[in-house]
């Protein structure tokens, strides 16, 4: 039983190796945009709608609604980054209910990559919405002094992220692995039910903190998404 799917090798040559938590993330890579255009064809408008489609409405319906509840702003910026995140983390947790198949979330190097993406985004999406000078302002604030602390408290809540998410899915799968060694029938049936359900649950921790940190970085004024009106005055009676 391998407790580091970095060791499970599947091909080398030389130092070029392919080992399970790459080969993996390529099949979720490759099975996301797959699935997404199989469910996107013959896209139809009204109330008869194809299963799928509803099915594919409903999961980006949710996805939006998390955005602007968490970050009171408009979806459309944080959609393609948060929604990505958090489809391609949903599907690596799940995919080990195929046999023989190991999550890429229960690597570290994997989970590691995608703190590391939102390490690069919060700041990315900050400039973008307050400025390079506003956004780098609030690292020294409310005194200069606090810069050192303000770094080290970005850089340990993106080794959190990592070490939360590559705990939970790696502690899940050597469960199921242990359970499955001594009771091979019923028990680890639950089990993997159970472990799909953490999946989707750590997945969904891993993007609302995501999303809670850009909006700490892009937050301008607690700006209510609601179209209301500049001046009420203006308006016709």
């Amino acid at each position: 039983m391998e407790f580091n799917i970095d060791q499970l090798i599947y091909w080398q040559y030389d130092f070029f190796k392919i080992n399970a938590t790459l080969l993996f993330s390529w099949v979720v890579v490759l099975l996301l945009p797959a699935a997404s255009w199989l469910m996107s064809r013959n896209l139809t408008s009204g109330p008869d709608i194809s299963r799928k489609q509803a099915l594919l409405e409903s999961v980006v319906t949710v996805i939006v609604d998390q955005i602007e509840e968490s970050t009171r702003q408009k979806a459309e910026t944080y959609l393609p980054f948060i929604g990505t995140l958090f489809l391609f983390i949903v599907v690596s947790n799940v995919i080990n209910v195929v046999p023989g198949v190991h999550p890429p979330t229960a690597s570290l190097s994997t989970t590691a990559a995608l703190a590391f993406c939102v390490f690069v985004a919060v700041p990315v999406f900050g400039i973008a919405r307050k400025g390079f000078i506003p956004y780098f302002r609030r690292y020294i604030q409310p005194t200069p002094l606090m810069l050192p602390f303000n770094i080290i408290g970005e850089l340990s809540r993106t080794l959190a992220l990592a070490i939360r998410l590559f705990g939970n899915i790696m502690s899940g799968s050597l469960i199921v692995a242990i359970l499955l060694s001594l009771t091979p029938l019923i028990f680890p049936v639950v089990m993997q039910l159970f472990g799909i359900l953490i999946g989707v649950i750590q997945a969904y921790v891993f993007a609302i903190l995501a999303l809670v940190y850009i909006a700490s970085a892009t937050s301008i004024q607690d700006r209510n998404i609601s179209s209301e009106p500049s001046n009420p005055n203006t308006e016709t009676t």
